[in-house]
């Protein structure tokens, strides 16, 4: 438990870490404009996608159903549009295509993930595998690596196989630990003489909140308080227990891949975890406090254990006996097991003390005992909104917490897995319309000086910037209402893709090859 003491003490370093951040912004020149030449030669600039999102073909060649499957058909009112992810952007069959055009902006990575239930139908590796998914799966590494793109694989983006989730809960079950493992180990041995670059979880944070606390994302687990339309949870409980076997799993694939392959193929193994950026919303000890106890709910919940092998204190002490611990081999299995963090940023927030919680209303969301919002006490926000409500615009979050990440956690190697924003889409807007993208652009362009000083002016140590998405796609509870990509899909006429606006000034900025029919002009002469 942690005392007074160490909780002033705690606060005051927090204090003082915030201070040096918060001069950052104070000392930041004018944005000039940059480009790849900026950064190192050994820079990786790439795109992410996942593939529930993506890929379509739910049924097809004996994949099995995930939880996104029986979610989205069982629940289609669930789905902002009612749609599903049954067809998505038909990446399974123009997946060469897509590829080429990565290559053609001028990319070096393409990081994506496998379907589980498409490797295993079951979810348990005992019970068979499906080969034509891993000749799938073959196809795209092989065509990234032709295409001179460096394979970022992630192992598993949300799509927990339905069996799974039927034979014991899913991640709500330490079962889950061993057949995560063996499905790692299987991976790692089909595919890792050409991957060596492995993520074990994307963003474990938003499965846990989004799924188990709010019940908004699938299986769709909550309090029946927090959402009439779960039908099962416990968000008071569950979304621990699942962000506990989820870092099990994760620690259980990397003792695999170190002890089994890491020095046969010479790769790295790492996870990517979204976070906000929260500022206090004043200058105030509690609210200043309230801000690193976010980041501990958030970020923390997960970085800790795999840095420090056990959760926060803030965490332990306000959550108490509803936190699962970890034993003492568990604890020295979490402690170090990445080679690199991915980082998912995309938005900021400010922080408020809020000390009065209901005890009959307890949930993972308000055991911080903090405030979150994107407004300040004046009523301004903290930036622009995009389509997504909870996507506000802060480009100086990014290398803040970047810099947040350094100095907390031991200067971690870094790779930003996700960046991105959205716009809204229903249909009618024109092609023209939906191509001149300026907004994203801006975004990007922003977000990317921000990670340059960090590199330049703050010495993290960030490897690689990958920007949140390639294309249009499944925006999971938003359907395609929300557009993250750099290409515009038409749903409604073949799957064709259209460059946006964003895809040229990209293409311009990373200056791989020469101009050419996606680099017509430069966005900012």
């Amino acid at each position: 438990m942690m005392t007074m003491a160490m909780a002033t003490k705690h606060s005051l370093l927090f204090g003082i870490l915030l201070l040096l951040i918060s001069l950052l912004a104070l000392t930041e020149p004018t944005m000039a404009v940059i480009s790849r030449t900026d950064f190192p030669d050994d820079f990786i600039f790439g795109t992410s996608t996942s593939a529930y999102q993506i890929e379509g073909e739910a049924n097809y060649k004996n994949r099995g159903p995930s939880v996104w499957d029986i979610f989205t058909h069982e629940y289609p009112e669930r789905i902002l549009d009612g749609s599903t992810g049954d067809t998505a952007d038909d990446f399974y069959n123009t997946f060469k295509a897509d590829i080429q055009r990565m290559k053609l902006i001028g990319l070096d990575a393409y990081r994506f993930s496998i379907s589980w239930s498409r490797i295993i139908p079951s979810g348990r590796l005992w019970e068979g595998v499906n080969e034509q998914g891993i000749e799938f799966y073959d196809k795209i590494i092989n065509e990234t690596i032709a295409n001179g793109l460096e394979p970022f694989v992630t192992i598993f983006h949300w799509d927990t196989p339905q069996t799974l989730e039927d034979k014991y809960g899913g991640f709500l079950s330490p079962n889950i630990v061993n057949d995560f493992r063996d499905y790692a180990d299987f991976l790692f041995k089909k595919f890792g003489d050409r991957v060596k670059y492995w993520i074990t979880l994307n963003g474990p944070w938003t499965l846990t909140e989004f799924g188990y606390d709010e019940g908004i994302h699938a299986p769709g687990h909550c309090s029946s308080w927090v959402n009439r339309q779960c039908r099962a949870g416990n968000s008071s409980t569950e979304p621990y227990i699942v962000a506990h076997n989820m870092l099990l799993s994760h620690a259980a694939a990397v003792q695999v891949y170190r002890e089994n392959y890491q020095k046969i193929y010479k790769g790295k193994i790492g996870i990517s975890l979204f976070s906000y950026w929260f500022e206090p919303i004043s200058d105030q000890t509690t609210d200043q406090q309230a801000a690193k106890t976010a980041l501990d709910f958030m970020f923390g919940l997960f970085m800790d254990p795999i840095t420090y092998g056990q959760y926060p204190r803030s965490v332990q002490t306000l959550v108490g006996e509803r936190l699962p611990n970890f034993t003492y081999n568990e604890s020295q299995l979490l402690n170090g097991s990445y080679d690199f963090v991915g980082l998912q940023y995309y938005a900021s927030y400010y922080a408020k003390a809020n000390a009065t919680v209901d005890p009959d209303y307890v949930r993972y969301k308000t055991d911080s005992q903090v405030t979150v919002t994107a407004y300040d006490d004046n009523g301004e926000p903290i930036g622009p909104q995009a389509y997504s409500p909870w996507l506000y615009v802060y480009p100086i979050g990014i290398r803040k917490l970047l810099n947040y990440i350094k100095n907390t956690y031991n200067d971690p190697t870094i790779y930003v897995t996700e960046n991105g924003v959205d716009e809204f889409s229903n249909g009618t807007q024109t092609l023209q319309e939906q191509e001149d993208d300026q907004f994203r652009i801006h975004y990007l362009r922003n977000h990317t000086w921000f990670v340059l000083q960090s590199m330049r002016k703050d010495n993290v140590n960030v490897k690689g910037y990958f920007v949140w998405s390639f294309l249009d796609n499944f925006e999971w509870n938003m359907g395609y209402t929300s557009r993250f990509g750099l290409h515009y899909v038409d749903y409604e006429n073949n799957m064709t893709r259209y460059p946006k606006a964003s895809a040229t000034w990209f293409c311009v900025f990373l200056k791989k090859f020469p101009v050419g029919p996606l680099c017509p002009v430069d966005p900012f002469p």
